[in-house]
């Protein structure tokens, strides 16, 4: 089975496809994104170990909600040793899909957050 998950907005998604089935999942995760992630995905998926790939989009969008659901997704990938592939724009899940079924492994994803990071700099 591979999972494909959006935490760009408040509004997290995860599609699961297994052969030609597929499921779309819709919550509101606000400010229990962190808290609840990994359990709405063993619900939706049961045994992850059943997790044969991860497409997962890199944005741009929320900060943290892109934090969180790279770091879940980078951790499930490598501890079950999986492929990871991260994707942005409009046909990601697509687009995921395709390179997921090419074969393709990204190992690490990092966040695409839409343009340079604003960094504060140190007051001392």
């Amino acid at each position: 089975m591979i999972i494909l998950l959006d935490t760009s907005t408040a509004t997290c998604r995860l599609t699961t496809v297994d052969g030609e089935s597929s499921n779309n999942f819709e919550w509101e995760a606000g400010r229990t994104l962190a808290r609840g992630l990994l359990a709405v995905i063993q619900e939706k998926v049961g045994d992850v170990k059943n997790i044969s790939g991860i497409g997962i989009m890199r944005g741009p969008g929320s900060f943290t909600g892109l934090r969180i659901g790279m770091a879940v997704a980078n951790t499930l990938a490598d501890g079950l040793g999986v492929p990871i592939v991260g994707e942005t724009g409009d046909s990601w899940r697509e687009s995921a899909l395709g390179r997921l079924s090419s074969g393709e492994d990204d190992q690490v994803i990092l966040p695409f957050y839409g343009g340079d990071a604003h960094i504060t700099k140190p007051k001392k």
